[in-house]
Protein backbone atom coordinates (compact mmCIF):
# COMPACT_ATOMS: atom_id res chain seq x y z
CA UNK A 1 0.00 0.00 0.00
CA UNK A 2 1.30 3.47 -0.90
CA UNK A 3 2.27 5.42 2.23
CA UNK A 4 0.31 8.56 3.02
CA UNK A 5 2.11 11.75 2.01
CA UNK A 6 2.39 14.61 4.52
CA UNK A 7 3.46 18.14 3.60
CA UNK A 8 5.13 19.88 6.58
CA UNK A 9 5.19 23.68 6.30
CA UNK A 10 7.24 25.57 8.93
CA UNK A 11 9.93 28.24 8.69
CA UNK A 12 11.99 26.68 11.51
CA UNK A 13 14.50 24.16 10.18
CA UNK A 14 14.65 22.27 13.47
CA UNK A 15 10.88 21.72 13.61
CA UNK A 16 10.78 20.51 10.01
CA UNK A 17 13.66 18.10 10.65
CA UNK A 18 12.12 16.69 13.84
CA UNK A 19 8.69 16.20 12.28
CA UNK A 20 10.24 14.70 9.17
CA UNK A 21 12.08 12.12 11.31
CA UNK A 22 9.09 11.22 13.46
CA UNK A 23 6.67 10.95 10.54
CA UNK A 24 9.07 8.86 8.43
CA UNK A 25 9.61 6.52 11.40
CA UNK A 26 5.84 5.92 11.33
CA UNK A 27 5.87 5.07 7.63
CA UNK A 28 4.76 8.39 6.13
CA UNK A 29 6.22 9.99 3.03
CA UNK A 30 7.22 13.54 3.95
CA UNK A 31 7.65 16.69 1.86
CA UNK A 32 8.73 19.96 3.48
CA UNK A 33 8.43 23.68 2.77
CA UNK A 34 9.64 26.75 4.68
CA UNK A 35 7.37 29.42 3.14
CA UNK A 36 3.77 29.68 2.05
CA UNK A 37 4.71 30.15 -1.58
CA UNK A 38 6.94 27.07 -1.51
CA UNK A 39 4.16 25.09 0.18
CA UNK A 40 1.71 25.82 -2.63
CA UNK A 41 4.32 24.89 -5.23
CA UNK A 42 5.02 21.59 -3.44
CA UNK A 43 1.29 20.97 -3.15
CA UNK A 44 0.76 21.42 -6.88
CA UNK A 45 3.77 19.27 -7.77
CA UNK A 46 2.74 16.32 -5.61
CA UNK A 47 -0.61 16.67 -3.78
CA UNK A 48 -0.31 15.34 -0.21
CA UNK A 49 -2.88 13.49 1.87
CA UNK A 50 -2.44 15.92 4.76
CA UNK A 51 -0.74 19.27 5.39
CA UNK A 52 0.87 20.28 8.70
CA UNK A 53 0.85 24.07 8.43
CA UNK A 54 2.42 26.70 10.70
CA UNK A 55 0.37 29.89 10.95
CA UNK A 56 3.35 32.22 11.55
CA UNK A 57 5.18 32.06 8.22
CA UNK A 58 7.26 34.84 6.65
CA UNK A 59 5.56 36.61 3.78
CA UNK A 60 2.40 34.66 2.95
CA UNK A 61 1.16 33.49 6.35
CA UNK A 62 -0.37 30.14 7.16
CA UNK A 63 -3.98 31.34 7.13
CA UNK A 64 -3.54 32.73 3.62
CA UNK A 65 -2.00 29.42 2.57
CA UNK A 66 -4.93 27.57 4.14
CA UNK A 67 -7.48 29.69 2.29
CA UNK A 68 -5.64 29.08 -0.99
CA UNK A 69 -5.51 25.33 -0.29
CA UNK A 70 -9.25 25.33 0.34
CA UNK A 71 -9.83 26.91 -3.06
CA UNK A 72 -7.93 24.01 -4.61
CA UNK A 73 -8.68 20.98 -2.46
CA UNK A 74 -10.35 19.37 0.57
CA UNK A 75 -6.97 18.06 1.75
CA UNK A 76 -6.74 17.55 5.51
CA UNK A 77 -4.92 20.39 7.31
CA UNK A 78 -3.51 20.53 10.85
CA UNK A 79 -2.48 24.03 11.95
CA UNK A 80 0.53 24.76 14.16
CA UNK A 81 0.33 27.97 16.13
CA UNK A 82 2.30 29.70 18.88
CA UNK A 83 -0.82 31.68 19.72
CA UNK A 84 -2.99 30.32 22.51
CA UNK A 85 -5.85 32.80 22.11
CA UNK A 86 -9.20 31.28 21.17
CA UNK A 87 -9.74 33.76 18.33
CA UNK A 88 -6.76 32.39 16.42
CA UNK A 89 -8.04 28.83 16.71
CA UNK A 90 -11.51 29.90 15.59
CA UNK A 91 -10.15 31.83 12.59
CA UNK A 92 -8.12 28.80 11.53
CA UNK A 93 -11.05 26.42 11.92
CA UNK A 94 -13.35 28.85 10.11
CA UNK A 95 -10.89 28.96 7.22
CA UNK A 96 -11.15 25.19 6.88
CA UNK A 97 -8.55 23.57 9.16
CA UNK A 98 -9.36 20.10 10.46
CA UNK A 99 -7.35 20.34 13.69
CA UNK A 100 -4.69 22.45 15.41
CA UNK A 101 -1.80 22.19 17.85
CA UNK A 102 -0.38 24.99 20.01
CA UNK A 103 3.40 25.27 20.21
CA UNK A 104 5.34 23.92 21.99
CA UNK A 105 3.95 20.45 21.33
CA UNK A 106 5.15 16.87 21.47
CA UNK A 107 6.17 15.41 18.08
CA UNK A 108 4.51 12.18 19.21
CA UNK A 109 1.23 14.03 19.73
CA UNK A 110 1.52 15.55 16.26
CA UNK A 111 2.05 12.09 14.75
CA UNK A 112 -0.96 10.79 16.70
CA UNK A 113 -3.10 13.63 15.39
CA UNK A 114 -1.96 13.00 11.82
CA UNK A 115 -2.93 9.34 12.15
CA UNK A 116 -6.28 10.23 13.70
CA UNK A 117 -7.18 12.73 10.99
CA UNK A 118 -6.23 10.33 8.20
CA UNK A 119 -8.36 7.60 9.78
CA UNK A 120 -11.48 9.71 9.67
CA UNK A 121 -14.05 7.96 7.53
CA UNK A 122 -16.23 10.13 5.35
CA UNK A 123 -19.88 9.04 5.12
CA UNK A 124 -20.75 7.32 1.86
CA UNK A 125 -23.86 6.09 0.14
CA UNK A 126 -23.55 2.93 2.23
CA UNK A 127 -24.08 4.98 5.40
CA UNK A 128 -27.16 6.86 4.19
CA UNK A 129 -29.72 6.43 1.45
CA UNK A 130 -28.30 7.60 -1.87
CA UNK A 131 -30.81 10.44 -2.10
CA UNK A 132 -32.96 12.06 0.57
CA UNK A 133 -35.55 14.69 -0.32
CA UNK A 134 -36.81 17.21 2.20
CA UNK A 135 -38.87 20.40 2.03
CA UNK A 136 -36.79 22.55 -0.33
CA UNK A 137 -33.67 20.42 0.20
CA UNK A 138 -32.22 17.37 -1.57
CA UNK A 139 -29.14 15.45 -0.45
CA UNK A 140 -27.47 12.91 -2.74
CA UNK A 141 -24.90 11.02 -0.67
CA UNK A 142 -23.61 8.90 -3.57
CA UNK A 143 -22.85 11.98 -5.67
CA UNK A 144 -22.18 14.16 -2.62
CA UNK A 145 -24.45 16.84 -4.04
CA UNK A 146 -26.92 19.15 -2.32
CA UNK A 147 -29.77 21.10 -3.91
CA UNK A 148 -31.54 23.97 -2.14
CA UNK A 149 -34.80 24.88 -3.89
CA UNK A 150 -33.46 23.04 -6.98
CA UNK A 151 -30.22 25.06 -7.02
CA UNK A 152 -26.83 23.45 -6.39
CA UNK A 153 -25.14 24.31 -3.10
CA UNK A 154 -21.34 24.32 -2.84
CA UNK A 155 -20.21 22.65 0.40
CA UNK A 156 -16.85 21.54 1.75
CA UNK A 157 -16.39 17.86 2.57
CA UNK A 158 -16.93 18.50 6.29
CA UNK A 159 -20.01 20.64 5.71
CA UNK A 160 -21.54 17.91 3.55
CA UNK A 161 -20.74 15.27 6.17
CA UNK A 162 -22.37 17.33 8.91
CA UNK A 163 -25.50 17.86 6.83
CA UNK A 164 -25.65 14.16 5.91
CA UNK A 165 -25.34 13.23 9.59
CA UNK A 166 -28.20 15.54 10.57
CA UNK A 167 -30.28 14.31 7.62
CA UNK A 168 -29.87 10.68 8.69
CA UNK A 169 -32.44 11.33 11.44
CA UNK A 170 -34.52 14.49 10.83
CA UNK A 171 -35.73 16.03 14.08
CA UNK A 172 -33.26 14.10 16.22
CA UNK A 173 -30.93 16.24 18.31
CA UNK A 174 -27.25 15.41 17.75
CA UNK A 175 -24.70 16.49 20.33
CA UNK A 176 -21.42 18.02 19.19
CA UNK A 177 -19.65 14.80 20.15
CA UNK A 178 -22.05 12.71 18.04
CA UNK A 179 -21.56 14.99 15.03
CA UNK A 180 -17.79 14.85 15.47
CA UNK A 181 -17.94 11.05 15.54
CA UNK A 182 -19.94 11.10 12.27
CA UNK A 183 -18.00 13.77 10.37
CA UNK A 184 -14.49 13.80 11.86
CA UNK A 185 -14.21 10.34 13.38
CA UNK A 186 -14.40 8.97 16.91
CA UNK A 187 -10.71 9.62 17.58
CA UNK A 188 -10.87 13.39 16.95
CA UNK A 189 -8.54 15.23 19.37
CA UNK A 190 -9.55 18.87 18.96
CA UNK A 191 -12.00 21.33 20.46
CA UNK A 192 -15.64 20.22 20.08
CA UNK A 193 -16.58 23.83 19.27
CA UNK A 194 -15.22 23.22 15.78
CA UNK A 195 -18.74 21.89 15.12
CA UNK A 196 -20.20 25.36 15.80
CA UNK A 197 -17.83 26.92 13.27
CA UNK A 198 -18.81 24.52 10.51
CA UNK A 199 -22.53 24.68 11.34
CA UNK A 200 -22.33 28.46 10.87
CA UNK A 201 -20.67 27.97 7.49
CA UNK A 202 -23.20 25.28 6.54
CA UNK A 203 -26.12 27.54 7.41
CA UNK A 204 -24.60 30.37 5.40
CA UNK A 205 -24.16 28.11 2.36
CA UNK A 206 -27.78 26.94 2.62
CA UNK A 207 -29.12 30.47 3.07
CA UNK A 208 -30.42 29.57 6.52
CA UNK A 209 -30.86 32.51 8.92
CA UNK A 210 -29.03 31.66 12.15
CA UNK A 211 -31.32 34.01 14.14
CA UNK A 212 -34.45 32.33 12.80
CA UNK A 213 -33.35 29.03 11.21
CA UNK A 214 -35.63 26.94 9.06
CA UNK A 215 -33.18 24.13 8.15
CA UNK A 216 -30.75 23.55 11.04
CA UNK A 217 -31.98 24.20 14.55
CA UNK A 218 -29.92 24.79 17.67
CA UNK A 219 -30.95 23.09 20.91
CA UNK A 220 -29.15 25.26 23.42
CA UNK A 221 -26.79 23.35 25.65
CA UNK A 222 -27.30 20.12 23.70
CA UNK A 223 -26.56 20.31 19.98
CA UNK A 224 -28.21 20.60 16.58
CA UNK A 225 -31.04 19.03 14.58
CA UNK A 226 -32.48 19.11 11.06
CA UNK A 227 -35.75 21.06 11.07
CA UNK A 228 -37.08 20.15 7.63
CA UNK A 229 -39.24 17.06 7.10
CA UNK A 230 -38.92 14.48 4.37
CA UNK A 231 -41.06 15.22 1.32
Amino acid sequence: MTPARVLVVDDEDKIRQILDAYLRDEGFEVVSASTGEEALTRFDQSPPDLVVLDIMLPGMDGLDVLRELRRRSDVYVILLTARAEEIDRVVGLSAGADDYLVKPFSPRELVARVKAVLRRARPTGEDYADRADFEGLSIDSARREVLRNQEAVSLSALEFDLLAALASAPGRVFTRRQLIDRAWGWDFFGDERVVDVHIRKLRRALGDDATDPSIIGTVRGVGYKLLVSRS
